[in-house]
């Protein structure tokens, strides 16, 4: 917009410019007030600045002139199909049921016992018949490998009578795989109690893997969309309950824990409690590590399973002892004092990929009784394994 001055100030200056008397222009400078106050804006008239308008004229609608043409469309547009709902997406998984980690491989984790003892043992054999066999040095070999002084006597005489076709090998490995214990091959911790949990009391001695093992079966069942939920009654060891917490996050189960150094019996007690109020399908209790020769420790044991009776009467709890394969005739001591306290129903051997000597597995079903349930290949979580004893066997002289 522009300033234009008043029509009376511009007649007004128009008249000073037309006075006859007055010179063509003035030499002297103007002055200038600098007191003199500023203009008014109201003296001066407001004036629009000009614009461009442009008119767009409304166009006329188009319309159907041809009648036929128009039920063509209208027909053309009921004829398309209803539109269709796009897909929902997939729900996500839910945490507790995501699917287990891939399993280790078994052949794999026997591959020291199976280049160690087993190597040596398969020499002395040969390829021949029962007397082409040097069997002195099969007995030492099956010694040396942790099958035990009395058992390795007993498993070279039968074979030597076995006179089996197929060698000296094949009759070695028929007496070995017939000290492996039968077993249900679909084999799952079940409840024994209506409205209850099935339970799992995890003992042994420390150093051997306990508490790993529990987070790694924890892991395999939650993987399995079943109910999990942990003990922590080892409240001995320093750090075992934190340990456990860790493992429990890991496989997103919950976990219930006292103070340090309270009653173990009371942890598994409560945990009882809690399973049966959410409706959990297993409980996995941890203990105290202790040595079988601590008889007031071993009392603890027997203590819980008196614990467990009385919470859920009628439970039939699967006790499993975990044992470092790494320690040989040693380690089974250890199993025969805790079946004898309390009862053992399963052996669980951890590091079995790293020893080796692998034949502790035929002295331990073969002197105790009692079934491996799951043997460590590894240190991942899938690496903890369900024993298989034909594959087992058939991975030794693989």
């Amino acid at each position: 917009m522009f300033w234009r001055r008043r029509k009376d100030d511009e007649a007004a200056t128009d008249t000073d410019a037309t006075d006859p008397d007055a010179p063509d222009f003035d030499l002297a400078a103007p002055e200038i007030d600098l007191d003199a106050p500023e203009p008014d804006p109201s003296d001066f008239e407001l004036e629009p600045a000009p614009a461009t308008e442009t008119s767009v004229e409304p166009s006329e609608p188009e319309t159907v002139s041809d009648p036929e043409h128009l039920a063509d469309l209208v027909a053309a547009v009921e004829a398309l199909p209803e539109p269709v709902a796009a897909p929902a997406a997939p729900a996500e998984p839910e945490a507790s049921l995501r699917p287990a980690e891939p399993e280790g491989d078994f052949d794999a984790g026997l591959a020291r016992t199976r280049g160690g003892f087993m190597s040596r043992l398969r020499g002395f054999l040969g390829s021949g018949g029962p007397d082409e066999a040097s069997w002195d040095d099969v007995e030492e070999t099956l010694i040396g490998g942790d099958v035990g002084a009395s058992l390795a006597m007993e498993v070279v005489e039968r074979a030597r009578r076995r006179h089996d076709p197929g060698g000296a090998e094949a009759a070695v490995r028929a007496e070995l795989a017939a000290l492996l214990v039968a077993r249900d091959s679909d084999w799952s911790p079940r409840p024994s109690v209506a409205g209850g949990p099935a339970v799992i009391l995890v003992v042994g001695v420390n150093g051997t893997g306990k508490t790993t093992t529990i987070g790694k079966l924890a892991a395999r069942y939650a993987g399995e969309g079943r109910s999990v939920l942990l003990a922590a009654a080892d409240t001995f060891r320093a750090a075992a309950i934190d340990q456990l917490r860790i493992w429990a996050e890991r496989a997103d189960v919950p976990v219930v824990a006292h103070a340090p150094h309270a009653d173990p019996g009371a942890v598994v007690y409560d945990a009882l409690d809690a399973a049966v109020a959410r409706g959990a399908d297993l409980v996995i209790a941890d203990t105290a590590g202790r040595l079988h020769t601590k008889s007031n420790l071993m009392d603890e044991l027997a203590k819980i399973r008196r614990i467990i009776d009385k919470r859920l009467p009628g439970a039939e709890p699967e006790t499993l002892f975990v044992l470092d394969a790494t320690t040989g005739q040693n380690g089974l001591a250890q199993a025969k004092a805790f079946h004898a306290s309390v009862g053992l129903t399963g052996i669980v051997l951890t590091k079995l990929d790293s020893t080796a000597k692998g034949g502790i597995v035929f002295a331990i079903e073969h002197d105790l009784g009692v079934p491996v349930r799951f043997v460590g290949v590894g240190e991942k979580v899938g690496d903890l394994l369900p024993f298989d004893p034909d594959a087992f066997v058939a991975a030794l002289f693989g």
